[in-house]
Order: structure tokens, then C-alpha cells, then sequence
């Protein structure tokens, strides 16, 4: 599978400016001002070199959060969050960091990765002490993160990531070692690992070009967007050359309000840069990451939740009997599976290999059906008249999904987000309700994103709506997919 994106391009030509301390001053009154956010240029221009505390208490916290439980006794059937130190960890970090940091990537773009990550934060550490090697291909592919997403979520669905700290601490802290062994070996005073390497990074990416804030230059050169591994920008971006949101992780450095070549904070409306996403350099590895990615992050809820799980492993264990493979009983290494005898639950070969298996099925079956969907759709663009050839409209098409993606692994992967809600006294039915409500309006968002991309690909009205209702297929199928892992049906 060949994955290229022309903004991961390198080039050494390319001249290296520090924007924040442009001698060149102008009245802010002369930049454009609509939809500027000038106060909060000001304020983290003038405060950033806080952030390393920032950054420093946010190591300590991930670090109590992770390790700690490891030394405490294990938590009662009744143990609360209010009352237990390893319960309320576990809800801390599924039931509001991750869906709410998934969420925030609306409202305030990647902010997460710039302002609080401690992953991130300690490999740029790292990279500033470290050896400073020139960026190797492999690292720089686009596919590199894709790779890492799903490594990272067959590993935490084997160990079980989401009930015991072991997992938690093994799968959070290898990632976080990994951030620092990457950022120690390569780059320039940059984050390779979050630009090339973050499993998460991308997903945020992804989905913060639906986001309502915008980083732009003041001066923009023509040209698309550039890769430039010695620019001033942490995540190697040309800024003069600017045009999209995924690579950015809101540092601030680049902002300052008084300098003429700086880049300033804008507000936009939610997925505007996908409406418009013929100029924002659409990628094909973000297509494939947007296919393979939840693709896989499904598979790790229906393995747990449809029946035919279960009728493949036993299928498959009878296969290793029947030809002597009695191993396959066997518990294998802690790293690889849960092996909790103390917690009734121990993992075999056929358990890790039938779950790696079941997952790989849904991750190929979700891609091939909803990439079907899309060609079909392509196909019908083209056949009404789109400008775009096959390839450039496939790509664009493939990003009206993306609101109904983000809803669905909202509510699936942070689902104990929703168990807060019961505090306030909402019962099983008024979850529901509020589900399918997000689910309705991310599908609604979704046509909207296809009708408006089909227009830009200049498409009449008229000739829009048989694509659309392609698209909307599309849309369900995503929705359908999802279905029996929120809600149990």
C-alpha cells in the first residue's frame, strides 16, 4: 500500500525565520481583523514562557495517574471513583480525557498537543538534549502513524487496557517512553514524534480540520502547504505556507499580535476547511487513517459485543486441536495479554489470536464496504460532470464521513464519559436518547459536508443530489457499524 501526501515533501531549501521576533512591527489595526482573536494572541504571546510548568505538571499528574495504582491494593466490587484511588485513575483517563480531548479538537483545534501533552512535551525535552539525527524516510512516511494507531489499539484490547492499571501503565507509558527514545535520537529542536510517529496525533489532526479555530500567516506565499524539517514551527511546518489545521498543535510560538509576518488566531465556522478541503491539501494516508484507523478501533468494541466472536474462536480452537496445537491453551507473555489469574481473567494464544484475528476482520470489512461506498459516490460525481479527476475527487469525497466517524468513536471510545451523566440522574433511556441524538446531527453534518464538497468540485445543485444520497449511505453504514457497540442492540 503506497501512501504519499506532497506536504511531507522535505525541503532543506527553505529558510529559516523566527516570526515571533519580527523587527518589522505593525499596528494590529492594519491586519485583517475579522474573526480574530486578538486577546488570545496577547495573552499567550505574553505568557509563554509559563507553559513549561504547564508542561512539567502535567508530567507529574500523567505519571501518578499511570504508576501509582500499580502499588495499591486492588479496588472492591463496590469501590467508587469518589472513594478509590485506581477506580477514579481509570475514570479520570476514559471518562473525561480522552473523549473530552477528542472532543475539544471542535473548539479549540489540537490545543491538547501543544498546551498540556506531557508526551509530546517530554520528547521535544528529550530532542533538545539529545542527538539531533537527520529525520530518517521511514519516520517521515505518512503512513508511520497509521501504523502506530493500530499496533497501539490490538495491544491495549489484548492486554486489557480499559480494566486493569498494568495495561494502562504499559500501553500509556510505553507510548510516552517511545515519545522520549524519538525525540532524544532525531530532529532539530522540533516534535518528529508528534509530526511523524503519535497514534493519537493524527486522529486529532484528522478531525481538528472540522475545528472552529484556525492558525493562519499574515503574509501567505503561494505554493500549498510544505514540509520543512529546519522550520522555527515544532511540527517541521512552513507557516508561511499554511493552508490546513492537522499538523498544527497550537504552541502559540508562532504568534505574535505586534509582528508583521507572524500568524494569527482566527475563528471559522465547524467544518469549513472540509467544505473548502480541495484547498487544504487533502492526504491520502489522512483517508487511509480515517478507514483503517476506525476500522480498527471498531473491531475492538465487536469483539466484545457480537456473538460471531465467540463462534470464530471456538471455530478456530477446534482447528488447533484438531491438528495437535495444544499450546494454543497456554498463556503467553503479561506485555502481550491479560494474564490477571487474581481478577478471573487469563488470556490464551487462541484468546490473543482470535481477538488480533476478529479485529483485522472488522478493520478490512469496514474499509472495503465504506471505500466501496465512496468509489461509487466518486463514480457518480464524475458521471455528473465533477472537475476533479477519479483519484483527487475519491480523496475529497472520503472526508464528508468524517463528523459521523467522530461521534461514533466519541461514544464508543469514551463511553464512560456517559456513565457521569447517571450522576445527574438520567436513566439508561435518556442516554439512548441523547446518543442517537448526536448520532442524527452527525449525520446531518455529514450530507452537509458532501453536498458542499460536491460544489466545489462544480457540481449544479440538481446533479449533487444522487451523489449525496451515496454519501448518506455511506454515513449509515458508518452508523450501523457502530450501533451494537453503543448501544447493545
Amino acid at each position: 500500500m503506497a501512501i504519499n501526501d506532497n506536504s511531507t515533501t522535505a525541503s532543506a531549501e527553505i529558510e529559516i525565520i523566527d516570526i515571533t521576533n519580527s523587527v518589522e512591527v505593525v499596528n494590529p489595526k492594519a491586519v485583517d481583523q475579522n474573526n480574530r482573536l486578538t486577546w488570545l494572541e496577547w495573552f499567550f504571546h505574553h505568557h509563554k514562557d509559563k507553559l513549561r510548568w504547564v508542561h512539567l505538571a502535567m508530567f507529574g499528574l500523567f505519571l501518578v495517574l499511570l504508576f501509582l495504582p500499580l502499588f495499591l491494593a486492588d479496588p472492591g466490587e463496590q469501590a467508587t471513583p469518589l472513594d478509590n484511588f485506581t477506580v477514579f485513575s481509570n475514570y479520570l483517563m476514559w471518562g473525561l480525557w480522552f473523549p473530552l480531548v477528542f472532543l475539544s479538537v471542535i473548539f479549540t483545534g489540537r490545543s491538547w498537543c501543544g498546551l498540556l501533552c506531557p508526551m509530546g512535551a517530554a520528547s521535544e525535552w528529550a530532542n533538545k538534549r539529545g542527538l539531533r539525527r537527520r529525520i530518517p524516510a521511514i519516520i517521515r512516511w505518512e503512513g508511520m502513524p497509521i501504523v502506530s494507531f493500530i499496533i497501539i489499539t490490538f495491544l491495549g484490547q489484548t492486554v486489557g487496557v480499559r480494566d486493569h492499571p498494568e495495561a494502562l501503565a504499559e500501553v500509556f507509558g510505553g507510548v510516552m517512553l517511545m515519545a522520549i527514545i524519538v525525540g532524544f535520537i532525531w530532529g532539530n529542536k522540533n516534535r518528529a514524534w508528534c509530526r511523524h510517529m503519535c497514534p493519537i496525533g493524527l486522529m486529532l489532526g484528522l478531525f481538528s480540520r472540522l475545528g472552529v479555530v484556525q492558525f493562519t500567516s499574515k503574509k501567505p506565499k503561494a505554493g500549498g502547504d510544505k514540509y520543512a524539517e529546519n522550520s522555527f514551527c515544532p511540527t517541521m511546518i512552513d507557516l508561511r505556507q499554511k493552508r490546513e489545521s492537522r499538523h498544527c498543535i497550537e504552541c502559540f510560538r508562532c504568534v505574535n499580535p505586534e509582528a508583521k509576518s507572524s500568524v494569527m488566531v482566527k475563528l471559522r465556522a465547524p467544518g469549513k476547511e472540509v467544505e473548502e478541503i480541495k484547498t487544504h491539501n487533502p492526504g491520502a494516508a489522512e483517508v487511509w487513517f480515517f478507514l483503517l484507523g476506525t476500522g480498527s478501533a471498531l473491531g475492538g468494541f465487536l469483539w466484545l459485543t457480537l456473538p460471531e466472536y465467540e463462534m470464530m474462536r471456538q471455530s478456530l480452537g477446534e482447528w488447533f486441536i484438531s491438528n495437535e496445537m495444544y499450546w494454543v491453551g497456554e498463556s503467553g507473555p503479561w506485555w502481550l495479554m491479560s494474564v490477571h489469574p487474581e481478577r478471573r481473567e487469563v488470556f490464551n494464544w487462541l484468546d490473543f489470536f482470535s481477538i488480533v484475528g476478529f479485529m483485522a476482520i472488522v478493520t478490512l470489512v469496514f474499509t472495503v464496504v465504506l471505500s466501496a461506498i465512496n468509489a461509487i459516490t466518486t463514480y457518480l460525481a464524475q458521471l455528473f460532470g465533477s472537475a476533479d479527476n477519479f483519484k483527487q475527487s475519491f480523496k475529497e469525497l472520503a472526508y464528508q464521513y468524517m463528523p459521523v466517524a467522530m461521534v461514533s468513536l466519541l461514544i464508543g471510545l469514551g463511553g464512560k464519559l456517559f456513565e457521569w451523566l447517571t450522576i445527574l440522574g438520567l436513566d439508561n433511556s435518556a442516554l439512548i436518547s441523547i446518543k442517537i441524538a448526536l448520532f442524527s446531527f452527525s449525520i446531518i453534518w455529514s450530507l452537509w459536508l458532501g453536498w458542499k464538497i460536491l460544489a466545489r468540485q462544480q457540481l449544479k445543485a440538481r446533479a449533487r443530489i444522487v451523489p449525496c444520497i451515496t454519501g448518506l449511505l455511506g454515513s449509515l453504514f458508518v452508523g450501523f457499524c457502530w450501533w451494537p457497540a453503543i448501544f447493545g442492540l
